[in-house]
């Protein structure tokens, strides 16, 4: 029995953590990220003040916990080798759109925005634990790509801010700036492999099939 009461702790310690970082968002969009105390997000998450703190020593720390963990995919896997630049693209792009479409990542958006002038430091935040950390991996890919001989490119970090930018333009910020905004799967699935499309088109070094 002892052996498996790590694992239950663990589980406990996760479910609590998840209910913190919740209630922590939702309190931010209510209420703004000064007028939201640790002591009210413990109240909302119904966990005490100690495994907050705990877990949160402070607001800030919780915050870049909401970033992370709105950015992370845990089934991401590894980085597409390469080889396949139709293929690679295409995998890194459906990883980007599922990210951009999960509830707390438009919820995320929407603290920063409105907390802007006041707390520069979420933006901040928001930029180095999130976008950049997918950015990077992206721009890792086009340069292996660009190893392997597949692809000749000049300025990779422009590549990899024209490819996410031409899913995100299309799928996410209209969602969090127009009132009724959907877009199905089937869109998702169009606007990601449009994006491959013109990336090959540019800059791929031989023909390469445009299949999905």
């Amino acid at each position: 029995m002892s052996s498996d009461e790590p694992t239950y702790h663990q589980r406990v310690a996760r479910e609590k953590r998840e209910l913190i970082v919740a209630a922590a968002t939702a309190l931010f969009l209510e209420l703004g990220y000064d007028r939201t105390s640790l002591a009210k997000i413990a109240e909302r998450s119904g966990v005490s003040k100690a495994t907050l703190f705990k877990q949160f020593p402070t607001k800030a720390a919780l915050f870049d916990a909401i970033v992370t963990e709105s950015w992370s995919a845990a089934d991401e896997g590894e980085r597409p080798p390469a080889g396949d630049v139709v293929r690679g693209l295409g995998a890194m792009g459906r990883r980007y759109a599922e990210l951009l479409r999960r509830p707390r990542m438009t919820d995320l958006f929407r603290i920063v925005i409105a907390e802007l002038p006041r707390f520069p430091e979420l933006a901040q935040a928001q930029f180095s634990n999130g976008k950049m950390p997918y950015f990077e991996s992206v721009r890792g890919y086009l340069l292996a790509e660009q190893e392997a001989g597949t692809v000749q490119i000049e300025d990779v970090d422009l590549v990899a801010t024209q490819f996410l930018g031409m899913i995100s333009n299309y799928i996410f910020w209209p969602v969090l700036l127009v009132p009724g905004w959907e877009v199905d799967d089937e869109r998702v699935a169009l606007v990601v492999d449009e994006a491959v499309r013109t990336i090959a088109a540019r800059y791929a070094t031989t023909e390469v099939s445009h299949s999905g």
